[in-house]
């Protein structure tokens, strides 16, 4: 259990932490020099069951604030200080405001100094806490009256800490792995070494594939060892303090507020989409309002945009945009707090929405239908709901950043479809069945639309038909709707075009018997069949004639158009595609070993090559072409065996 101080400035809390694990927080030689907490400091107790208390020390000052609230952030206990003596102050008000934005819900209240207090200033102190706490998480939390020097008290308390470890639930180590810096430095003889609090996952040093990022620079780390909780170990895990040494980055390139995650886990960004409340004392704040913003352990400059009016008033929550000068990374659902431009007051704070918030339609019905239902997820859980305002599903990695855990090993709810895309290269999709259905639906309307205005095509390739139902649509789930509907025949393949299933492209008489004769002069020709031009000379049909025709079968899907005028026999390209997907995907083919193995000229094996990325089958990589992984082209093609053996029309 991971304990955080707070209150006023001189009210005993460093000295209250010493009492309790015999360790002083106040390491720097200016905070035991002037007797004030300057930055974080640690302590941990061992317990005989071998849980660990953890304690981050706090500054009460209020000019560091920034650095209490990098502290906070990472407790899951709240530990109010309040000197007897003194009372309530203005830093104990603030503190008591930011524990409870950042969404903490256990703690106890701790009265010290009692030596120094006279009846009657108890008395009061405590009444002004029944007032300070009212309404709060620590309203009816339980008071403990110390004196540190002394020592009186500190044994209950410390008793009571204990058990609240012991029976504290277990910190779910569910999502991808993230500890937030709040200290980065250099040891003799160890190189850089990172502190923080783990807000999620677990990273196991034995684990050659867990990747570790420094974000948002995005740079990747190495991990020479780790102590968790203050003891050395090779495992690190949500609630846990840990401390980790880098192999092969500067102290100089981390700064507090980075993360070192999980390479999947975040996508940085400059704009955040969140549910932002003010406290009572607030002023209201209009569009571009200069902020300071603390999320995790970074405190940043934004500004504010107000999705819902024109400004945001103290009261209930609101959605907000808030627009960074650089890049920072976040999850939905983690607090936040902000602070005036002077950074001398604590305004409110709230819980990011979406940490990737759009910079255009920021305020469009359907964007904020969008995060309603996200602020809805993140209180009731319900996905069904949440789905049901995302028009294009969310893909796996999306849905495990928003739920913190893996949904491939989640069961859900009978409403909602997980599709798989045959590439890949795309993640997984789930979406809301109805949703998915209208969209299956959605593009056989245009496909019939598509077939009525142009009754010559055999039907429409699969870039085409995505541009003319919905360009926004997403890769991956635009693939898993084709390959939806193919399997259900709803569609039908040929060629690189889709159609229904009962469409088909008539000819005439007179246009069959020249057809055959174009198609038995393509394939008798093989990989150099003759051009338009010398298959009217041998048909004695003018060219015109020839090429209106061609671009039918073309569309038929019976004939390939490699270059203007030149026109292959399908089973011949077909086979070229399996030729190619033969060499290893990762290196593909060069030109010069394809033209050895066909027998063709240069120009003629460039021309294929150059055909093929055409139409999205292959890409080239400086001198090779390789197949691209999300292409759905020649997929059913048989291993057809020796490209230079005979085929059947």
């Amino acid at each position: 259990m991971i304990i955080g101080t707070a209150g006023h400035i001189d009210h005993g809390k460093t000295t209250l932490v010493r009492a309790l694990t015999g360790i002083n927080t106040d390491t720097l030689k200016d905070e035991q020099q002037r007797g004030i907490t300057i930055s974080l400091g640690y302590a941990y107790q061992p317990l005989d069951n071998g849980l660990t208390l953890g304690f981050v020390d706090v500054p009460g000052h209020e000019g560091l604030i920034h650095t209490m609230v990098a502290g906070a952030s990472g407790i899951n206990y709240a530990m109010l200080v309040v000197a007897a003596d003194d009372g309530v102050m203005p830093q104990t008000l603030e503190h008591i405001a930011i524990l409870s934005l950042l969404g903490l819900s256990r703690g106890c209240v701790v009265i010290t100094r009692q030596e120094l207090a006279q009846p009657e200033q108890l008395a009061r102190t405590r009444q002004q806490l029944t007032l300070a706490l009212a309404d709060t998480f620590l309203a009816q939390a339980p008071q403990f009256v110390t004196d540190s020097l002394s020592g009186a008290g500190i044994a209950s308390l410390k008793t009571f800490l204990q058990q609240q470890a012991s029976a504290q639930q277990a910190i779910s180590d569910a999502g991808l792995f993230r500890l937030a810096i709040d200290r980065a430095f250099t040891l003799s003889g160890q190189g850089t070494v990172v502190t923080g609090t783990v807000h999620s996952g677990t990273f196991n040093l034995d684990d050659k594939q867990a990747g570790l990022r420094l974000m948002p620079a995005n740079i990747p780390v190495r991990v020479r060892s780790l102590h968790a909780q203050n003891k050395p170990d090779t495992q690190s895990r949500a609630g846990q303090r840990c401390a980790f040494n880098l192999a092969n980055i500067s102290k100089d390139a981390i700064n507090r507020g980075d993360w070192l995650a999980d390479e999947r886990c975040f996508t940085p960004s400059q704009r955040l989409d969140v549910q932002l409340q003010l406290v009572s004392s607030s002023p209201a704040l209009g569009t571009w309002a200069p902020l300071h913003v603390h999320i995790g352990a970074s405190h940043l400059m934004a500004h504010l945009v107000p999705l819902e009016s024109g400004t945001v008033q103290a009261g209930k929550p609101v959605l907000a945009q808030l627009v960074f000068e650089h890049p920072l990374c976040a999850l939905p659902g983690d607090r936040f707090i902000i602070r005036n431009a002077q950074a001398r007051q604590t305004l409110g704070g709230g819980r990011i929405l979406d940490a990737n918030g759009p910079d255009r339609k920021r305020r469009s019905a359907v964007r904020l239908a969008w995060l309603n239902s996200v602020a809805d997820y993140l209180d009731r859980g319900d996905l069904s709901r949440l789905l049901q305002q995302a028009p294009y599903g969310m893909d796996h990695l999306h849905l495990q950043r928003l739920m913190q855990k893996d949904p491939s090993h989640t069961t859900l709810p009978e409403q909602i479809v997980r599709l798989t895309p045959a590439s890949n290269k795309h993640l997984p999709v789930v979406i809301h069945q109805e949703i998915w259905q209208s969209l299956l639906s959605r593009i056989e309307a245009m496909m019939e639309q598509a077939h009525q205005r142009y009754p010559d095509e055999p039907g429409i390739d699969a870039a085409r038909l995505r541009r003319m139902t919905d360009t926004a649509m997403p890769l991956s789930l635009w693939h898993c709707a084709l390959q939806a509907l193919t399997e259900q025949q709803r569609l039908a393949l040929k060629g690189a075009w889709y159609h229904l299933p009962g469409h088909k492209v008539s000819l005439s008489e007179q246009e069959l018997a020249l057809a055959e004769q174009i198609m038995a002069l393509s394939y008798q020709g093989q990989y150099d069949p003759p051009w338009v031009r010398d298959m009217a000379a041998t048909l004695d049909v003018p060219e015109q004639e020839i090429r209106q025709l061609g671009r039918k079968l073309v569309r038929e899907g019976r004939l390939y158009q490699i270059q203007p005028d030149l026109l292959y026999h399908h089973q011949h390209v077909e086979q070229l595609a399996y030729l190619i997907r033969q060499y290893p995907s990762n290196q593909g083919v060069k030109a010069a070993e394809l033209r050895d193995k066909l027998g063709l000229g240069r120009k003629r094996t460039l021309q294929i090559l150059e055909f093929f990325q055409r139409i999205g089958y292959s890409r080239r990589l400086k001198d090779r072409h390789v197949i691209r992984p999300d292409n759905m082209l020649f997929t059913n093609t048989l291993d057809i065996g020796n490209v230079s053996g005979s085929f059947g029309k």
